[in-house]
């Protein structure tokens, strides 16, 4: 390393590390569509259709904490989360391969509860788990799940496709699992303050249950395709609703608007925010982890969604030059900036 210059990994964040990265990964096979940059990796086969594939790592004390996360929920998250990326390129989920990183504190018992989470969610989502790799870990758990996915080529959705005009629709609700994690940080701090307390949860079963088992949304994804409706682009909300709605307009080169209005939350989702005295607002842009489906369509296909029960038309698509923005309930006119979840950033 003749570079004497020194970039911390707090100052850049994934998003920047992504970018840079990308300059080491030149695509060098004229079978793949789209390598980093999307939901998953595209790779033409002989015939009409492409393999989607894609990666995520989940490590114990960053994505998860088991002082409150069952081992079975996690097993299940961690395959929901993939096929979620399947969901965003429109595509069928059709493999995974796990990898396991583990500590002697675990036993065999507590991996199987670990696998019989991943194999309730592989059910779920007609998926087949065919290998994958274990070694040991010096501390805690690390979980590598690859999925490998199916689809036409003509009817792959990447993150590139919103055009002016576009509406931006939404499913389902926003910023429970966020409220959900604050809950159970809160009631594991009373815990460890005074393990004879019991964790205040009662009412609370949804936003806890969008934190620990997530669902993909296949169903919506199937629903579209029913309707004969391509999105024009798609991401999935890992991130958080500000930082995926950033993605699509940069990698379409188009700005946005969206109106807080018509942000949906689940009224318990709201009222847990309001508790814990943060605004509304903040959970639903910046929250993460709903994956939920954000997605672009033509003006011309409101019909087909206009009824449908959970998707919800936020916004529309502007031009690059208008940027990203937020008309609050206040009639104010907000930039999005979100840069997402920085994985680096110093606890100190």
């Amino acid at each position: 390393m003749n570079n004497t210059k020194r970039t911390e990994l707090s100052e850049i964040g994934e998003f920047g590390l992504i970018d840079r990265l990308k300059a080491y990964l030149p695509a060098k096979s004229d079978k793949i569509i789209k390598s980093i940059g999307d939901d998953a990796a595209v790779i033409k086969n002989s015939d009409d259709s492409v393999q989607l594939i894609s990666t995520d790592l989940l490590m114990e004390g960053i994505h998860f904490d088991l002082a409150y996360t069952p081992l079975k929920h996690l097993g299940y998250k961690a395959i929901a989360v993939n096929v979620s990326d399947i969901a965003a390129m429109y595509g069928t989920p059709s493999h995974v391969v796990v990898g396991l990183a583990l500590s002697n504190r675990f036993s065999v018992e507590a991996i199987e509860e670990l696998y019989a989470g991943m194999k309730l969610a592989c059910d779920t989502y007609s998926v087949d788990l065919v290998g994958g790799d274990t070694t040991s870990s010096r501390s805690g758990l690390g979980i590598s799940v690859t999925v490998v996915g199916t689809a036409k080529a003509d009817e792959v959705v990447y993150r590139s496709g919103a055009q002016v005009n576009d509406l931006i629709c939404v499913t389902g609700d926003l910023g429970a699992a966020f409220m959900g994690l604050q809950l159970l940080e809160r009631e594991k701090q009373v815990y460890l303050a005074n393990p004879e307390m019991q964790p205040e949860l009662t009412d609370k079963e949804y936003i806890i249950e969008c934190q620990l088992k997530p669902e993909a949304r296949m169903d919506v994804v199937k629903s579209l395709k029913s309707l004969g409706l391509k999105p024009t682009s798609m991401i999935d909300i890992s991130d958080g609703l500000a930082s995926e709605l950033m993605h699509i307009c940069k990698e379409s080169n188009v700005g946005a608007y969206i109106y807080e209005d018509k942000l949906p939350i689940d009224q318990m989702a709201f009222d847990t925010a309001r508790e814990f005295d943060i605004n509304p607002l903040t959970i639903m842009l910046n929250g993460g982890e709903d994956y939920e489906l954000l997605f672009t369509i033509p003006q011309s296909d409101y019909e087909k969604i206009r009824n449908h029960p959970d998707i919800s038309v936020i916004g529309y698509i502007k031009s690059a030059e208008e940027g990203v923005h937020v008309y609050t309930k206040g009639d104010n006119l907000v930039p999005v900036t979100a840069q997402g979840w920085n994985h680096f950033k110093s606890s100190k």
